[in-house]
């Protein structure tokens, strides 16, 4: 039944995904100027001459590194803080307006800020990390506040060790908020890192191809990388997603065992 559900899922989305891919067509023929809107097989066309250059792969190995590597780096300190304020109403409390503000600046200025500062060449890590922080951090902190008090309670009568209280309760309590953030997190990380690296013009990266696409009014190459850039986005999500409900599937079998 379950398989059969998944089939009928994946035939909608392919029948989705026909339907707007059709709007674009007939929406790019009735405009008739490539410079305003390419078609569909403009922009696959213009894709499959990139991809046989060499400065195509190696432009997204540096944007994927730099990016992926402050998504990653945002979860581990985002965690390590809300552990942190989750244990201390004193740090949580201090932390809280410096997390507000993060949230609240324009990434604009962060951008300009870090070009400043040190330049281009980590701008989309220092980025990617500056907006996926806040929403790791507030998530998971709000996931232990919001911890089975009854079970912590009854583990400090059994004298469970923290360790076995951070695996058996408050990871299957977080893991939701953490799965919710993360979706979150992962579309927000590459819209802003490649931005960044648009307005930073970080050499030898995707948004440097996007700004050259800009200058020379080639809208076909311009929809080809941005189609690049949520197909790298989906797949890693989907892969990321995917390890964080294995997780909570095994926490959870081994929670009923």
């Amino acid at each position: 039944m379950t398989s059969i559900t998944s089939h009928k899922r994946k035939i909608q989305g392919l029948l989705i995904l026909g339907f707007w891919l059709a709007v674009w067509q007939i929406a790019a023929a009735l405009i008739d100027q490539d410079l305003i809107l390419a078609s569909p097989v403009q922009v696959v066309q213009n894709l499959a001459a990139l991809i046989d250059e060499s400065s195509f792969w190696s432009a997204i190995t540096y944007s994927f590194v730099r990016i992926i590597s402050g998504f990653l780096l945002a979860i581990m300190v985002g965690i390590l803080l809300a552990i942190i304020s989750g244990r201390s109403k004193v740090i949580h409390a201090l932390l809280s307006p410096l997390f507000v503000t993060i949230k609240s600046v324009p990434v604009v200025s962060f951008i300009i800020l870090v070009l400043i500062w040190s330049g281009s060449a980590y701008l989309s890590v220092v980025i990617s990390f500056l907006m996926v922080l806040p929403i790791i951090y507030l998530n998971v902190v709000e996931g232990i506040v919001q911890t089975d008090q009854q079970l912590l309670e009854m583990a400090k009568v059994f004298r469970v060790s923290w360790f076995r209280q951070i695996k058996a309760i408050y990871t299957p309590g977080v893991l939701p908020y953490f799965l919710s953030a993360s979706k979150i997190a992962l579309g927000l990380c590459w819209k802003s890192g490649v931005a960044a690296e648009v307005i930073g013009l970080s050499s030898g990266s995707i948004g440097e191809k996007m700004y050259q696409a800009k200058i020379s009014l080639d809208t076909a190459e311009l929809l080809s990388w941005t189609l690049v850039i949520i197909t790298i986005s989906y797949f890693f999500e989907r892969i990321f997603i995917t390890l964080l409900k294995q997780i909570e599937r095994k926490l959870a079998g081994e929670a009923q065992s």
